[in-house]
């Protein structure tokens, strides 16, 4: 789930808790609980993208990922955060992000379906975001959701200790762009921890407007390129949720929880692991 608060129109609700400031550096003891919440999320994406097929609605996604949190002992990270109404954020098509699941959107054959979702476990967020291809689609959208999660991946592999975040935020967007794709530049990816959103921003193209920090071990970054079709601009629906594309392409979205080291980092999503 993206930063998003500051397009809300109206003020942000208070937190239940005090919202910690700064980089937060985890402990080992609080890594692994992070790696529990991680695996939470890793599983539901991974069921979900299993079992989603046309003619199910975004609703029943929502009601499924709901009930698997909970029976893993966690909480939906996303549920009542600044008022979203729900466990995931599901998007289809031109669809950007935070699309509210609805009983009356139905998945169909050819959709390019984003399904974000995060997990509140003893204290700590996972959060990661999937795009999935449902049936057949089209070889242009099988290549946008291809390139969108390979530049999730260009970007991790520049992450370790004493690397900047230009590094990754580059390498993202000299993938996205190198196969004639744009990247979104109204959301950013963030730290991830006690708080679903924390310092610093995690951003996925070059830029001189978000200070450029050294990573650290035990850093835990949400990184997540959001990479559209045509044109990089987006406007807000009358939902005041829902992101779209202002042409009508189509957009996808991949995201992991990561965890910086000493000689890399891991990552805390990794659905291959669950």
């Amino acid at each position: 789930m993206n930063i998003f608060s500051q397009l809300l129109n109206k003020p942000a609700l208070p937190s239940p808790k005090r919202q910690r400031r700064g980089i937060e550096i985890k402990s080992s003891r609080e890594i692994e609980t992070m790696r529990l919440a991680a695996k939470i999320v890793a599983t539901v994406l991974k069921e979900i993208s299993e079992r989603v097929e046309p003619g199910m609605t975004t609703l029943d996604l929502d009601v499924y990922a709901e009930q698997r949190i909970r029976e893993m002992g966690a909480t939906p990270s996303f549920k009542g955060y600044h008022g979203f109404p729900a466990s995931i954020c599901s998007s289809i098509n031109n669809e950007v992000v935070h699309g509210i699941p609805n009983r009356r959107k139905v998945i169909r054959t050819g959709d390019v379906l984003k399904v974000d979702t995060g997990a509140y476990f003893e204290g700590f967020h996972g959060d990661s975001c999937i795009t999935i291809a449902v049936g057949t689609v089209t070889s242009e959208a099988e290549r946008l959701i291809r390139v969108a999660e390979a530049a999730l991946y260009r970007g991790i592999e520049q992450v370790k200790a004493g690397a900047y975040l230009l590094d990754l935020a580059g390498a993202i967007e000299d993938c996205v762009k190198a196969n004639g794709f744009t990247v979104v530049e109204d959301f950013t990816g963030h730290g991830v921890g006690r708080n679903l959103h924390e310092e610093p921003s995690v951003f996925n193209f070059r830029t001189k407007e978000m200070p450029n920090e050294k990573l650290r071990a035990g850093m835990t970054l949400a990184i997540e390129p959001i990479v559209n079709q045509g044109s990089k601009y987006v406007r807000i629906l009358g939902d005041r949720w829902t992101a779209v594309t202002v042409d009508k392409k189509l957009s996808a979205q991949f995201e992991h929880t990561v965890l910086v080291t000493e000689t890399g980092y891991e990552i805390l999503t990794d659905r291959t692991a669950v």
